[in-house]
């Protein structure tokens, strides 16, 4: 028998109580004492046991929840397929953040429906803060509907961004942000992307931009982003992805694409 396609509100509720679920376990095993249990990409991209333990969670958690649906994680990559539903879960965003002990990680669990993000959760590991969106629904943080900066002045712009971890990226990186630092107001590098799309929503920053981003950094925070009215995108139409990520108010995203795009900020490794 074929499965019904739920409500984006019913994923919502299910990807929330999920989310708290593995958000309390990565602060439980934070207090407990984590170290780094393997690396990845560099020396520098560490993985913890939290980071694998709360990804089995999920992944676990949904296999009984919704047996038929796939799901993607960065740590086990993806399992289940078929399904009109997909899962995307990063574990812990930010883990060296989460590692040092900075209050400054988050679980991020999307939800999508035949490919389109339909609803979003990242829940800050350490505060207990919690953005959601679903599709056409708006973005909202603790019951309080968000809205994205009105700023249209790139030179009056808070913006943030993140850098890889390979080295040649991070330098080429680099370059862009000495270039771009003197046209903005001052730039802010926080450590997780879910984040920082979270806090462009609601105007803690007034936009966000970087290279190298999966599907697992992008989905619900950039669905959050989206809802609270931000344009999300890459370079020349492209959508955003790993290549790059803008998210910006509409009358600030054309300056600082324009910028970007200058400065390459697409290119390097």
């Amino acid at each position: 028998m074929v499965r019904s396609v739920p409500e984006p509100r019913e994923l919502l509720e299910i990807a929330t109580e999920v989310a708290r679920e593995a958000a309390a376990t990565a602060y439980r095993m934070r207090i407990q004492g984590v170290s780094v249990a393997a690396t990845k990409s560099t020396v520098t991209d560490v993985v913890t046991a939290a980071d694998r333990a709360v990804e089995r969670q999920v992944h676990d958690v949904l296999r009984r929840l919704r047996p038929g649906d796939a799901v993607l994680g960065e740590e086990y990559g993806e399992a289940g397929a078929g399904g009109a539903v997909r899962w995307i879960v990063d574990p812990i965003d930010g883990t060296v953040n989460y590692l040092y002990g900075i209050p400054h990680s988050a679980v991020s669990l999307a939800a999508e429906v035949d490919g389109v993000v339909v609803t979003g959760v990242v829940r800050n590991v350490v505060t207990g803060e919690e953005w959601t969106a679903t599709v056409g629904d708006g973005a909202w943080r603790d019951g309080q509907r968000l809205r994205c900066s009105t700023e249209a002045d790139l030179g009056q712009a808070l913006v943030a961004t993140g850098f890889g971890y390979d080295p040649g990226r991070r330098q080429h990186q680099g370059r862009v942000l000495a270039e771009l630092i003197p046209h903005v107001r001052d730039i802010r590098r926080f450590g997780a992307a879910a984040l920082d799309l979270c806090f462009a929503a609601e105007g803690r920053v007034d936009a966000y931009y970087e290279k190298g981003l999966a599907p697992w950094d992008l989905a619900a925070g950039g669905l959050v982003a989206t809802e609270a009215g931000l344009r999300v995108g890459g370079l020349a139409g492209a959508a955003a992805g790993p290549e790059l990520v803008i998210a910006a108010p509409a009358e600030l995203f054309a300056p600082l694409h324009d910028r970007l795009a200058g400065l390459d900020a697409a290119g390097g490794p």
